[in-house]
């Protein structure tokens, strides 16, 4: 078996059971053997185990041998020349935040978005870009405008993040530079890696089996379930023998008060009162439980609350503002901001392309650095992006309890659309992580008050799960609905100064 780590059992079980379909594909990732795709063959087959049980270690190991083995990893990003005997092997996830959560450990993962449409490349770059993939034959090639330094750059960026748009931007370009346009992909793929799978839609579901002959989903069962599917995932309804199931916990220690918590939820007779006692004693116990009888305004400028409700969402952001003196009209440097997506005309292209190049993309996680120069510009840091700091025209859509969502009054009148993030849903939090998380109490509470069932589990069980999970250190469950005062003003200090800023410019 590949890897220096020691799998459990259920883990070997599944890789074994892994390794036995990819063999049956023309892929030996014992033996290192790869053969040419055959066409009309197909297998599915899903990874299932609650927080903790080691799929993103699974993953990772399988991704390992796959690339020992000479399965070549695609990315979105850019695909180099097509060879009929290659195979491929894609790392997706549904959303930008669960991809992020990927790589920051080490799995060049991308957006299930991003695989389906691809971007298409300024043939001059796409030389560069082959170079920088090891195509070529390792000659470095020559570009009108780049220099020996600039190119430099971008090999030194792209052996550490093995990003090519990341390279490119590094070595002081623009995405709308090398990057023409985007295509919805029509060459089929190899084998797909679906992380998080348990928000994966049944239409998204139904793009990637057109697309790849080989997909593992890694998923879990106690999540929430994408709206409007009846509280089931896509892999609950895979044949039983296609479902592989990790039940041993890895991800923290093993005495891990976090988990220990999440996995008590699935105790059928356990009632909302019994759990915050569990919450309680856990908290005497262990420094990494705390029973918070207040929101940590402090905490909420890098990790937002999770909540239930919308209108608790509204409120607790309202409540951080005004702890911080923040005029109604305007932000501070160092506020959260959320993107709610990109709102630009199609003769805007190029600048949409500049920007999701740079990691602005809906549900991106941003803090506000402060006003550009032109009216209606933010300076912004995006967190995770390999060049953060960007300069985009934004329209900031700030909330307020019994009101319609008002834009504050210097907003562009297009750009880049953000919802402030002091507070967030627990449904939108799903495939982040945070090093500490705050739990909203009461909202679950209500949840529990109101008997709401999904998938013949009580809501406000899976909400909890979900909620709690997102912890990757401390946890702090909060039962009142208070907000601690802020220990200081809001900064910028602990966000790394990035290279030359991007600027989205208006067209005419």
């Amino acid at each position: 078996m590949t890897g220096a780590l020691t799998l459990s059992p259920d883990q070997a079980d599944a890789h074994d059971r892994i390794a036995d379909a990819l063999r049956g594909m023309g892929v030996d990732i014992d033996a290192a053997v790869l053969l040419p795709p055959t066409e009309g063959k197909s297998s599915v087959l899903a990874v299932m185990g609650k927080a903790g049980s080691g799929k993103t270690m699974l993953l990772a190991q399988l991704v390992t041998a796959l690339k020992e083995a000479g399965v070549e990893i695609v990315s979105g990003d850019y695909e180099g020349k097509r060879r009929k005997d290659r195979r491929t092997l894609a790392i997706l996830a549904p959303t930008n935040k669960a991809a992020s959560v990927l790589r920051l450990r080490g799995v060049q993962a991308t957006t299930i978005h991003r695989i389906l449409y691809t971007p298409v490349y300024d043939p001059q770059y796409e030389k560069l870009a082959d170079w920088l993939n090891g195509e070529g034959k390792g000659e470095r090639p020559e570009v009108p405008g780049m220099t020996e330094a600039a190119m430099d750059r971008a090999l030194q960026f792209f052996k550490s993040h093995a990003s090519i748009p990341a390279a490119l931007a590094a070595a002081g370009l623009r995405g709308s530079d090398f990057i023409t346009g985007w295509k919805r992909r029509e060459e089929p793929l190899d084998i797909g890696f679906i992380d998080e799978s348990s928000m994966l839609e049944d239409r998204q579901f139904d793009d990637l089996r057109e697309i790849f002959s080989t997909l593992v989903l890694f998923g879990d069962p106690a999540q929430l379930a994408p709206v409007g599917q009846s509280g089931t995932m896509v892999f609950e309804r895979l044949p039983a023998p296609a479902q592989l199931q990790l039940s041993r916990i890895h991800r923290q220690e093993a005495d891990s008060p976090i988990l220990d918590l999440a996995h008590a939820l699935a105790d059928p007779a356990l009632s909302f009162e019994d759990f915050e006692r569990m919450v309680q004693e856990a908290a005497r116990r262990d420094e990494r439980v705390v029973w918070a009888e207040r929101v940590e305004s402090d905490l909420m400028a890098r990790s937002p609350v999770l909540v239930w409700r919308n209108a608790t969402r509204i409120r607790l952001i309202t409540a951080f503002r005004a702890a911080h003196g923040a005029p109604e009209t305007e932000l501070l440097p160092g506020e959260p901001l959320i993107c709610d997506g990109i709102e630009l005309p199609l003769k805007h292209r190029k600048k949409r392309i500049d920007l999701e190049a740079r990691g602005l993309i809906k549900g991106a996680q941003v803090i506000y650095l402060g006003a550009g120069r032109k009216s209606g510009f933010s300076r912004l840091h995006v967190l995770g992006a390999e060049e953060p700091q960007l300069s985009a025209a934004s329209i900031v859509k700030i909330e307020k309890p019994d009101d319609e969502e008002p834009f504050i009054p210097f907003a562009a009148t297009m750009g880049a659309a953000f919802i402030h993030g002091a507070a967030v849903t627990i449904h939108k939090a799903q495939g982040s992580q945070w090093s500490d998380v705050q739990v909203f109490a009461p909202d679950l509470y209500a949840a529990a008050r109101m008997g709401r069932m999904e998938a013949g589990i009580p809501l406000w069980k899976r909400l909890a799960y979900v909620a709690i999970t997102r912890a990757e250190t401390r946890l702090l469950w909060v039962v009142r609905n208070r907000l601690s005062r802020p220990t200081g003003p809001l900064g910028v200090e602990d966000l790394r100064v990035g290279a030359a800023p991007l600027a989205l410019e208006a067209e005419d």
